[in-house]
């Protein structure tokens, strides 16, 4: 699924034009096109269809691993789940294979929402907060400070990973950023939250800081055939590495399954809990 720095790297892409394309604001929406009808999450499709004609979308922004885009009535949410992306293309140009919605512009060009596995969501909506409200804090906000972040985990009485990877406790983070962070911070994934201290919160909040910038800075992560363009999958630490030398210390990362996800760590970097493994 991509997670903050994939679906920042497509709003950048969006927000200021990329590869010829032109820039999204200001764009007016002529119509659209919808090859999946069940993309359409908020009104009906019959609705949006109505509601989306001529207007015109003010700007591209992300909250946690929503797109949202402001328009002259309302606001567009889009959430690209497991396999989405977006790109603008030019009216008339041979189609994607997996183009479920397409919105028509007025210039000419359009807005592509690819997604293989149909998992995609579009929500159009007057007051957005209705949906991003349950988010938590973005961790690249700077709102989100180490002693937030301590604050929040005492809080609870979960292991790490699966408590990272709830969008209500931090808004962005996926598998692959949360293994990389843990790594960063040297924190085990099934270390309980309430157990890390104060000094643990500050190296995984500068975990999570660090490993998301250089993912935005890498374009995010290509694993996959669906997200195209992004080079970070070239420097992880421990994600899908599992049996390779780790690059701090050289111990071999192991794999171990958390909350039904695949999660790689150093069992030297990152010792288990006290009763754990």
């Amino acid at each position: 699924m991509p997670e903050l720095p994939e679906v920042e790297t497509i709003a950048r892409n969006l927000r200021l034009g990329h590869q010829g394309a032109p820039a999204l604001p200001g764009q007016t929406i002529t119509g659209v096109t919808l090859h999946w009808p069940r993309h359409i999450a908020e009104p009906t499709p019959r609705a949006f269809r109505r509601r989306i004609h001529l207007q015109t979308i003010q700007s591209v922004l992300r909250r946690g691993k929503y797109l949202v885009l402001p328009l002259s009535r309302g606001c567009l949410l889009i959430h690209l789940k497991m396999s989405g992306d977006l790109e603008v293309a030019r009216g008339g140009s041979p189609p994607g294979r997996f183009d479920r919605t397409v919105l028509h512009l007025q210039s000419g060009w359009e807005l592509r929402f690819s997604d293989a596995r149909k998992f995609g969501k579009l929500f159009l909506v007057d007051d957005p907060s209705a949906r991003l409200g349950a988010l938590g804090p973005d961790p690249l906000d700077d709102a989100f400070t180490p002693g937030l972040l301590h604050q929040r985990l005492a809080s609870h009485r979960r292991a790490l990973k699966p408590l990272l990877m709830d969008q209500g406790f931090v808004a962005g983070l996926g598998n692959i950023y949360t293994d990389e962070a843990l790594h960063v911070a040297r924190l085990h994934p099934l270390l309980p939250s309430h157990h890390v201290g104060t000094e643990g919160a500050i190296r995984l909040w500068s975990g999570i800081r660090e490993t998301l910038q250089e993912g935005l800075r890498r374009n995010g992560s290509s694993i996959d055939w669906v997200y195209r363009g992004g080079e970070y999958q070239n420097h992880f630490r421990v994600y899908q590495r599992s049996g390779e030398a780790c690059i701090a210390c050289g111990t071999a990362i192991e794999r171990i399954v958390v909350a039904q996800r695949g999660t790689h760590f150093c069992p030297r970097c990152q010792p288990a809990p006290r009763g754990v493994g």
